[in-house]
C-alpha cells in the first residue's frame, strides 16, 4: 500500500499564503492585525512556542506583542494585562501560552480574555459557538489544523468513522465537535485512558486522530488497513544517539503504522506547524469582525 504522508510544513504554507491578500488589505484600510501573547514563567519549551508565533506574525505583517512575566508574578497582574489587552485597539488577538506556572488558575485567565479576541478558541463562548456550529467563533488550533490538512489532501470525511483518541479541551472535544459538524458529517467515538478494548475501537476507525500525549501509544493492532491518521502527539523521548539527548515522537509509532495507513502525519512536520498557521488565521478572522471588515 502508498501511504501518503500528509506534510504539515507545506500545508502550513500554503495557508499562511492564503492570508498575505487579506492582511494586505485590512492594513490598507487602517486595520493591520495585532496578536498578543503572554508568557508566564521561564519553561524553555514554552518560550520556543511563543518565539515561533511571534515569528510567524513578523513573516505575514501581523503586528505583534510578546509579554514575558516572571515565573512569581500573581494571578491579579496577570488579569490585569488581559483586561489592558482587552481594552487595546491595536490587539485583536490575546494568547496565554499554555501551561502557566501552578498558582496561576487558567480556567479564570481564559474567561477574562475577550471571547471577541479568544483566537485559542478555549472561552466557553467559543466552545458553546463551535457546538452550535456558529462560524463567527474562534475554534482551537490544532483541531482546526487538522481539519485543513484532511481538506487540503481531499480526504472526505462525510460517512467515514472517525475515532479522536484523547478528550482535552485543547484537541479532544473540539475535534470530536468539527468532525460531527453538518460541515464534516463523520460519525464520531471518542477514546480515552479509561477506555476498554482501546485498540480494537482504534481498529474500527477509517480515520484516527490520536491526541492523548503517550510516545508510540497507537501501534500496529490499533490500525485498520487504509486508515488515514493524524498524530497530534509530541514528545521527547530520550535518545543517547541524538545530537540534544532526545528526540521527538509522537503518540503513534510510525514506523510500525505507516505500512498499513492510506495517509499518515509525521512528527515533527506533521500538526505543529498547521496549530501555528491556524492561529495566524484566527488572527486575521478576530481583526475583521472587530473592524466590521
Amino acid at each position: 500500500m502508498t501511504t501518503t504522508i500528509l506534510d504539515g510544513k507545506h500545508t502550513a504554507e500554503l495557508a499562511r499564503n492564503a492570508l498575505l491578500s487579506p492582511i494586505a488589505q485590512l492594513t490598507r484600510n487602517g486595520h493591520t492585525p495585532g496578536l498578543a501573547v503572554v508568557l508566564v514563567g521561564d519553561d524553555p519549551a514554552s518560550r520556543v512556542y511563543v518565539n515561533s508565533k511571534v515569528k510567524a506574525c513578523e513573516q505575514l505583517g501581523i503586528f505583534s506583542q510578546k509579554w514575558t512575566l516572571p515565573s512569581d508574578t500573581t494571578q491579579i497582574e496577570l488579569l490585569e494585562l488581559i483586561h489592558k489587552l482587552n481594552e487595546d485597539p491595536a490587539i485583536h488577538g490575546i494568547l496565554v501560552q499554555s501551561p502557566p506556572p501552578p498558582h496561576i488558575d487558567e480556567a479564570e485567565v481564559i474567561r477574562h480574555i475577550n471571547p471577541d479576541k479568544d483566537v485559542d478558541g478555549f472561552h466557553p463562548v467559543n466552545v458553546a459557538k463551535l457546538t452550535l456550529e456558529d462560524p463567527s467563533g474562534f475554534v482551537p488550533c490544532t483541531p482546526l489544523g487538522c481539519m485543513e490538512l484532511l481538506k487540503t489532501y481531499g480526504i472526505p470525511t462525510a460517512g467515514k468513522h472517525a475515532v479522536v483518541l484523547g478528550r482535552s479541551m485543547i484537541v479532544g472535544k473540539p475535534m470530536a465537535s468539527l468532525l460531527v459538524s453538518k460541515a464534516a458529517n463523520a460519525t464520531v467515538t471518542i477514546a480515552h485512558s479509561r477506555t476498554q478494548n482501546l485498540a480494537e475501537i482504534c481498529r474500527n476507525a477509517d480515520i484516527l486522530i490520536a491526541a492523548v500525549g503517550k510516545p508510540e501509544l497507537v501501534k500496529a493492532d490499533f490500525i485498520k488497513p487504509g486508515a488515514v491518521v493524524i498524530d497530534v502527539g509530541i514528545n521527547r523521548v530520550e535518545d543517547a544517539s541524538a545530537p540534544r539527548g532526545y528526540r521527538l515522537v509522537g503518540d503513534v509509532d510510525f514506523s510500525a503504522v505507516q505500512p498499513l495507513c492510506s495517509a499518515i502525519t509525521p512528527v515533527p512536520g506533521g500538526v505543529g506547524p498547521m496549530t501555528i498557521a491556524m492561529l495566524m488565521a484566527n488572527t486575521v478572522k478576530a481583526c475583521r469582525q472587530i473592524s466590521g471588515r
